[in-house]
């Protein structure tokens, strides 16, 4: 593939203008497009009544937007992901949150902390705990599964991370699975999990992330994605994840950087998620991850926020993860003075209903100095055992 965006008017009306941006790139883009995505545009159409016309203009800012509004529905035929993008959500400019207020009811409830002295307030580990230079680890009360820990972080209000932090958050749950598989050696799979705030579904306010070391198989969507990665390669006798971000970066929802690949993913979970693939989970991967992390909240003005981190196993193990890039995800998860809730029956059994652009996220993340000193450092990934 030519991985550039040439021919694609960026002028374009964003996310609604998928279909057009798909007609622009080349032949051979294009037909790669197909392979992974399906995409269809439709208009839904309304009648208002005249006494709504004043609540619509108020809300919507033009009634003539609403009587027409244009539906981009894609879908990843490779993970069957799904999302639709509606033109009247998704050209809204990412909105301003009160984050003074946010951080103001994060100290409020900092007196009734149990997470304050983590060393007499939370169990350990049978193995025991793992202390980072801004963390600590505890054992999980109840359980997602037999291996399932706490990285407690230092800074109570989980907003006030930055690189230096972010980098130990990860160090330290990488840490901590080397300690649960030196204890069992039959738990090879490791999953990185970070819930920041209520809505993201934390239940605790205090900074935190979660890991997971697994036995058997991964969980279920990443064994899913590992499957449908090796059905690709063995009908089309090319790498998924190479085409995937292709793809994304022939649309202009991609950029590359010091071997570490983000997109702003065309089939997202929820609002405004970046994914971030790389060979190595070494000093540029995690970088990044900070300065995605970073970009969401000061640019995008996300507080709530899920992140979770695919990573093959490095232990030996009988299926093939071969090609299997090192994954970040993160998605946000709304507005905390919001009364609703962000996910329902379509999320749950259909497809996800998306409001922010990936146009917009890809803008936004370009204009955040996502750039790392030239001479960094970095640890390659473990390597399995043979």
């Amino acid at each position: 593939m030519n991985g550039n965006s040439e021919g694609v008017n960026h002028n374009l009306s964003g996310i609604a203008d998928l279909d057009i941006r798909v007609k622009a790139l080349s032949r051979e883009d294009r037909k790669l497009f197909r392979r992974i995505f399906h995409m269809s545009a439709g208009e839904g159409q309304l009648e208002p009544p005249d006494s709504m016309l004043p609540w619509i203009e108020k809300q919507f800012g033009s009634i003539d937007a609403t009587k027409k509004q244009k539906i981009v529905k894609v879908t990843n035929l490779v993970t069957f992901e799904g999302a639709l993008f509606n033109r009247l959500r998704a050209s809204r400019p990412i909105e301003t949150r009160e984050k003074l207020m946010i951080e103001a009811r994060i100290i409020d409830h900092s007196f009734d902390d149990p997470l304050r002295r983590p060393m007499d307030s939370t169990p350990a580990d049978t193995f025991g705990r793992v202390k980072g230079k801004f963390t600590v680890t505890a054992s999980n009360i109840a359980k997602y599964d037999a291996y399932h820990g706490i990285i407690i972080f230092d800074d109570y209000n989980p907003l006030h991370f930055d690189k230096e932090e972010i980098i130990d958050y990860l160090d330290t749950g990488w840490e901590w699975a080397k300690k649960a598989h030196d204890a069992d050696p039959s738990a090879k799979y490791y999953f990185f999990l970070w819930n920041c705030l209520r809505r993201a579904g934390a239940s605790l306010l205090h900074g935190h992330a979660q890991v997971t070391l697994s036995r058997g198989m991964h969980y279920a969507k990443i064994e899913g994605l590992r499957r449908a990665a090796l059905r690709y390669r063995s009908r089309y006798k090319s790498d998924y994840f190479d085409d995937l971000f292709s793809v994304h970066q022939s649309l202009g929802l991609a950029v590359e950087m010091d071997g570490v690949r983000l997109m702003a993913y065309l089939t997202p979970v929820k609002e405004k998620e970046i994914m971030i693939m790389s060979d190595k989970y070494d000093t540029p991967f995690k970088e990044y991850i900070y300065h995605a992390l970073a970009c969401l909240r000061d640019s995008m003005n996300v507080t709530n926020f899920n992140m979770a981190l695919f990573v093959p196993p490095p232990w030996k193990v009988r299926e093939n993860w071969s090609g299997f890039p090192i994954i970040a995800r993160m998605v946000d998860r709304g507005d905390q003075k919001s009364g609703s809730c962000d996910i329902g029956t379509m999320e749950l059994y259909a497809a996800c209903v998306i409001s922010s652009d990936p146009y917009e996220v890809v803008r936004l993340l370009k204009q955040c100095r996502l750039v790392l000193p030239e001479e960094t450092e970095g640890q390659p990934a473990p390597a399995a055992e043979k």
